[in-house]
């Protein structure tokens, strides 16, 4: 097990607010949108081992002990929430993401496109991480950029909060962690990646992560320098699309380093209280040279309202 725990890829913290003003006031909360199971798929339950059986994770992430837990059925996205759906919620509510509240958020250096005027700074840490002014959602690489022609690639600069608010208008939820990785397992018990140990299994990518010397030359063998569609590769044992790699996805719980060594066995919801929630998943800029947070045990967390090029979620429904 690796004790230091790499910055890698989500910088830490709340978005720069720009001009140190304060952040521009949300509208007031959607409604709860009736219950929708629309492109979930039904999970049956059981018991699976939750966690890294390979000694593989960062102390610091609290993958281990490996333990029994025990799930009821439940309904999870079959992908990521796409730029797409969330143009519609945005539009039905007119929710201010945020990344558009505090006027920036977080972009990967090799991609920023915005007046140089916009760059703010580097993220601590992780100087690979630049706050741009005018980054959100519909500008994910920054003033110059758009998404017209990612329509069905995943949302991203997505806090925890602004997941929360899509999942309620939605008719869902976000998935706890247990879930999380029950269902990125695929109903593969003890794996390293939700489709095996092998990273490339007879020679082919099978998810959008880091090639070549992170952070500063990336080969696209995957054919992805960010996002990737959401039904890129192929989909794990239970029809789910891109849960290794691709973007990080917000998770219900609380995160705790500690919390596996204490955690209920059945349905377990994660700590009472925190100062960040959990991620999963990886995403595009996961290198195993660097940070191996794409394996599917793999856990990161961020404060609820951070935000960047990378951060994205699915949901779920209960069973």
């Amino acid at each position: 097990m690796t004790h230091h725990r790499p910055a890698c890829c989500a910088p830490a913290g709340t978005p720069v607010a720009v001009a140190e003003a304060a952040p521009a006031p949300g509208p007031t909360p959607a409604p709860a949108g009736a219950r929708s199971t629309r492109g979930q798929t039904r999970l049956p339950g059981g018991e699976f081992a939750m966690g890294d059986a390979f000694g593989e994770g960062y102390r610091a992430d609290g993958e281990t002990p490996v333990h029994p837990v025990r799930l009821k059925p439940f309904h999870i996205d079959e992908t990521a929430v796409t730029n797409a759906q969330y143009a519609t919620f945005v539009k039905a509510t007119g929710h201010v993401t945020d990344a558009e509240r505090f006027g920036s958020s977080a972009v990967f250096h090799l991609v920023v496109d915005a007046p140089s005027a916009d760059i703010l700074g580097h993220a601590d840490g992780a100087p690979w991480w630049i706050s741009v002014r005018g980054a959100h959602w519909r500008r994910p690489e920054g003033g110059h950029s758009g998404i017209t022609d990612r329509q069905n690639h995943p949302v991203v600069h997505i806090s925890w909060n602004d997941a929360t608010a899509y999942a309620r208008w939605a008719g869902k939820r976000l998935p706890t962690e247990a879930e999380w990785e029950y269902a990125a397992r695929g109903g593969l018990a003890g794996r390293r990646y939700a489709w095996g140990d092998d990273p490339t299994p007879g020679g082919r990518w099978r998810c959008n992560i880091w090639q070549g010397r992170f952070p500063h030359v990336n080969t696209v063998e995957d054919g992805h320098l960010t996002t990737a569609p959401v039904k890129s590769y192929r989909p794990n044992g239970f029809g789910l699309w891109n849960t290794a790699g691709n973007v990080w996805e917000w998770c219900a719980d609380w995160f705790s380093p500690s919390y596996y060594s204490r955690a209920p066995r059945t349905d377990p919801q994660g700590p009472k209280t925190g100062s960040a929630r959990v991620l999963r998943g990886g995403s595009y800029l996961c290198h195993d040279s660097y940070c191996n947070r794409y394996r599917v045990a793999a856990r990161s967390s961020n404060t609820p309202e951070s935000s960047s090029g990378n951060l994205g979620f699915r949901c779920a429904n209960d069973g």
